[in-house]
């Protein structure tokens, strides 16, 4: 056992020596940045009330007597549940949590004995005051899933694989710890979300690809066609005249103090960074192929290795044009499918600011990938091929 672990470990130290040490320093550049933004405040507070705290309850019996059907399926009035608390400083005790319905299928949910649950405690001097049931905890399924798809990704790409995973990691973060709050600051939306887009663009393709000129040749192509995509954005998001309210939230948001955000700048900036993915991995897929082409044929042309760039590019813009269409409609097949129920004129649907906003998120988003293809095949001509033409 003790010599196959060796092996193992001697083998992995060579796979490690043929990693170029620029690319090392790199990553670990990214991987000190990821802990600084772990690190890193929002500057907003995440509990408003001093004097509670959310803990994981299991659900041991419930009482439906306050519970009462507006109609088949629509629930008003309050479900009582008795619950164990699972951790935290009140874990082992046992209370009653009060589980209110709304009246809306999106927002009620209903507990049943055996349930976990995410709650938030009141208490006074240590003193449970108040237990409100949250949603069901679904904490610990997502940390399984989020490990199997880990584990899957490190033991088929490996060191790419880890690279993907940190670079996944850092986009959570960036969104989370710098985009959002100086969004709710009241940043320039538009501003702020072109520098996040460039600069997490940047820094995945390098990660992913290396430090090369291939990766080189991935970001100006990304990047000029996020450059159209913001433009025609901000174009056709005032032209459009929808304002940012149709965002899920947005009007929440206002109500809880955020008068002074500028929603339609948010969407302007939403529809380009929706796009920034598909974007980033057409200019990848592009400047893969040419690379490839060139490694096998090391004495082609300029001009032969951007024909064979566009040429790929062609037949995949195809395909992701159709992959952002199924994107972004997806989330709206219910609201489609009302429309058809209620005999809702094609006219009308088209014209309703929800549908807007998804046509514009899909038109504009393909004006990207379209514009990504031939920068990409030029870029990658100019700079992997050894000779000009």
């Amino acid at each position: 056992m003790q010599r196959i672990l060796l092996e193992t470990l001697e083998k992995k130290a060579a796979y490690l020596k043929k990693i170029p040490l620029k690319e090392l320093i790199f990553n670990l550049i990214v991987l000190i940045f990821v802990v600084i933004l772990l690190l890193l405040p929002t500057g907003f507070q995440e509990n408003t009330y001093p004097d509670s705290m959310r803990a994981v309850v299991k659900v041991l019996e419930v009482n439906n007597d306050n519970v009462s059907k507006t109609v088949s399926f629509v629930f008003e009035g309050e479900q009582v549940c008795k619950v164990e608390i699972l951790d935290g400083s009140f874990k082992g005790q046992q209370t009653f949590a009060h589980n209110r319905f709304m009246g809306r299928l999106e927002m009620d949910k209903s507990f049943v004995e055996g349930d976990k649950a995410l709650a938030v405690i009141d208490y006074t001097d240590q003193n449970i005051r108040n237990v409100t049931m949250i949603d069901h905890y679904r904490i610990n399924l997502e940390s399984i899933l989020i490990g199997i798809f880990a584990i899957f990704l490190i033991l088929f790409a490996r060191w790419t694989g880890a690279k993907a995973l940190l670079s996944f990691l850092m986009t959570v973060l960036m969104i989370w710890k710098l985009l959002i709050p100086l969004l709710l600051k009241g940043w320039n939306p538009i501003i702020i979300s072109l520098y996040f887009v460039v600069t997490a663009t940047s820094i995945i393709i390098f990660m992913v690809g290396g430090l090369n000129r291939q990766s080189m040749a991935a970001v100006l192509g990304s990047l000029s066609g996020t450059l159209l995509t913001t433009i025609l954005a901000i174009v056709f998001g005032h032209s459009f005249k929808i304002h940012g309210a149709v965002l899920p939230y947005s009007e929440s948001l206002l109500y809880a103090g955020y008068a002074h955000l500028n929603l339609t700048q948010i969407l302007i900036a939403v529809v380009f960074i929706a796009s920034a993915g598909a974007v980033m991995d057409l200019a990848m897929d592009i400047a893969a192929a040419v690379h490839e082409v060139v490694e096998n044929k090391p004495d082609i042309t300029r001009a032969e290795a951007i024909i064979s760039g566009l040429n790929v590019g062609r037949t995949v813009v195809g395909t992701m044009t159709t992959t952002l269409l199924f994107a972004y409609t997806g989330g709206y097949i219910s609201l489609l499918m009302f429309f058809m129920a209620q005999g809702t004129p094609v006219v009308d649907i088209f014209n309703l600011k929800y549908v807007s906003m998804e046509i514009m998120h899909t038109i504009v988003g393909s004006f990207g990938l379209v514009a990504v293809a031939p920068f990409t095949a030029l870029a990658s001509g100019i700079l992997l091929t050894k000779r000009p033409v």
